[in-house]
């Protein structure tokens, strides 16, 4: 069905478009930061939290976090040789690919790498991360829930009801089972029940520093971890192999068996034969003989 130009669609917010200005301000922002900081990070976010940024904010408040359209901070980098401000800068524009922010610092590369090696946060869990773990609730009151919220539980899916004022299950319930997906009414109940599944934590991809030097980092891991699958599965092939040759040898002997079985029995056949063929010779010589006399 054709669009009517007649329908238009009118917003009713007050609130303003952000507009060019913002933009520009984030691209100026971050080439003034260029020329400030030795070092550049590019990091990738796992169950990004607010909460957890603001802190993480306040404990490198001597560097700068900076997160927004990838395309917006490609375009402060520089995207190509000519666009960029510093040598080798597009170089790190090329990989903001997903959610991911840059660092601005003066510190050295191994205190950083070392420092964000060791930090995460637990948080609960949201819709769509994976379980790390079956959680089961059996049978019987549930002490630490008040009162005024078991109707809320009934929404959610728990089989409760309130008895003399205490919250009872009643029957066993399984609020989510490992490495599956949570929905949003399992979210809410693990959150309830103050069971942390979620992990924020920032894994740096790749460092430019003011000399022209860029390096990516986790690839040597990745290599390994490559090669380490490859010769697992190579002693796989190779034991698989030897049990194919095994398999076949037995199958031959087994053939070979067979055949001298048959041979044997073919012998023994004609043999008996010959002598039941002579029994009757001999037979017939008796009768012949009994006759004339």
């Amino acid at each position: 069905m054709p669009k009517s130009k007649r329908d238009k669609k009118v917003s009713l917010t007050k609130t303003k478009k952000k507009g060019l200005m913002c933009k520009q301000q984030l691209v100026d922002e971050i080439r003034r930061c260029v020329e400030e900081y030795n070092r550049i990070f590019l990091f990738s976010v796992q169950n990004m939290r607010n909460a957890k940024l603001k802190d993480l904010r306040t404990e490198w408040r001597h560097s700068r976090f900076f997160f927004g359209k990838n395309k917006v901070m490609a375009l402060g980098l520089g995207k190509t040789k000519q666009t960029e401000t510093q040598d080798k800068l597009h170089k790190l524009a090329k990989h903001l690919i997903g959610q991911c922010g840059l660092l601005f610092t003066n510190k050295d590369s191994d205190e950083v790498l070392e420092w964000f090696k060791n930090y995460s946060e637990s948080d609960f869990a949201r819709s769509g991360n994976l379980a790390t773990e079956t959680v089961t609730l059996p049978a019987g009151p549930l002490p630490q829930f008040p009162h005024s919220i078991e109707p809320h539980l009934r929404q959610l899916g728990m089989p409760t009801s309130l008895q003399r004022g205490v919250v009872t299950l009643l029957s066993e319930f399984t609020v989510c089972k490992a490495n599956q997906a949570l929905k949003p009414e399992q979210a809410r109940i693990l959150k309830l029940l103050g069971q942390q599944m979620a992990e924020f934590k920032i894994t740096m991809k790749c460092m430019w520093s003011k000399n022209g030097k860029f390096k990516k980092f986790g690839s040597k891991e990745k290599k390994k971890a490559l090669k380490s699958q490859i010769s697992q599965e190579e002693v796989r092939d190779v034991d698989m192999k030897e049990v194919n040759d095994n398999a076949d040898a037995a199958i031959e002997v087994a053939g070979d068996n067979a055949d001298v079985g048959i041979e044997v029995g073919d012998d023994n056949g004609d043999a008996s034969t010959g002598i039941a063929d002579e029994n009757e010779d001999a037979d017939s010589e008796v009768d012949v003989v009994s006759e004339m006399k």
